[in-house]
């Protein structure tokens, strides 16, 4: 257990330095200088070179790559090129929306698909099922900002009951804060609960024909009673793939949910910084999201432990 347990943990650090390497290499293979761009064209070639200088752009690679591992292991993001100030401040503050906003989007998003899906595999067939199911079907098919225009035109412009977008954080006033959070997390949600719950149906199909989900109903078990008791622990690790690899994609999906609600988040300060050339900036917020995806990641295989002891004793070998 210790060991594969170690193993685990080396790919996820492994997995981070390959992605720190090639997020460097990439961002220093765009053409055009960043001191320049920062300054302007008409900027003159004796300033462009004081703040290349400044900034540690006119030093080796390997010397700049170091810097700014050192710095990020250290909590310092860098400089912008913009603004001249450090980001790492304004990092800390648009991960805390971000991450606040994904992760009650992804809580909604699983306690509507759960039992949804699991309702829909037990009532395969049948006539209330097939119209559960072409609204989930439905919901799969309208993107997210288009739901999210939607639900601003209703329940803030024509109901007035929901602020239209804002952020406040919850020092501030909490009913505040959970009602400018009410309407994003939602658009956010029901797209993603729509995809969930069609997994969620095809894991428990498959689960209620195991010959173990059989033998517990001839044992005097309901069919719900059996899949309950015998069959969701089962159905959990696909569907928790799937919910891994949702909730990495929820943060570059908030991009538009950002915009449209005005929320000060990391996907919205990304773009910003892109528009604006603005390196270090997109440096480290690309590596803070890589760093993130990489974590759900290795959450998803230490749950995949604990969920499946066949696992734990290393008798399973499951494929990456």
């Amino acid at each position: 257990m210790i060991r594969a347990l170690a193993r685990v943990f080396a790919r996820f650090a492994v997995l981070l330095a390959l992605a720190s390497v090639l997020i460097f290499l990439l961002l220093r293979a765009a053409p055009g200088n960043p001191a320049r761009v920062a300054l302007g064209v008409s900027a003159s070639d004796e300033d462009v070179a004081k703040l290349s200088a400044a900034l540690g752009l006119d030093r080796p690679l390997l010397v700049q790559y170091l810097d700014w591992i050192a710095g990020l292991l250290g909590g310092d993001f860098g400089t912008s090129l913009v603004s001249q100030e450090n980001i790492t401040p304004l990092v800390w503050d648009r991960a805390q929306v971000s991450l606040i906003l994904v992760g009650l989007a992804m809580t909604l998003s699983l306690v509507i698909a759960v039992p949804v899906g699991t309702w829909l595999a037990y009532r395969h067939g049948k006539p209330d099922a097939a119209v559960l199911s072409g609204l989930v079907q439905l919901g799969i098919a309208v993107p997210s900002f288009l739901l999210a225009v939607v639900l601003v035109a209703i329940f803030a412009v024509h109901l007035g009951w929901l602020p239209a977008g804002g952020w406040l954080p919850p020092e501030y006033g909490f009913a505040g804060f959970l009602a400018r959070l009410g309407l994003p997390v939602v658009a956010l949600a029901l797209v993603q609960a729509a995809i969930l719950t069609r997994y969620v149906r095809s894991a428990v199909l498959e689960v209620i024909e195991q010959d173990y989900v059989r033998t517990a109903r001839a044992s005097g078990y309901t069919q719900l009673q059996a899949l309950g008791r015998h069959g969701l622990r089962n159905a959990t690790l696909p569907v928790l793939t799937v919910a891994g690899v949702q909730l990495a994609t929820l943060v570059a999906s908030a991009v538009v949910i950002e915009r449209v609600f005005v929320l000060p988040g990391l996907s919205s300060m990304l773009l910003d910084a892109v528009n604006s050339r603005d390196l270090p900036t997109v440096q480290s917020l690309v590596m803070v999201l890589v760093f993130f995806t990489l974590a759900v990641t290795l959450c998803v295989d230490l749950a995949y432990r604990f969920i499946d002891p066949r696992l734990r004793r290393g008798k399973v070998v499951r494929a990456s």
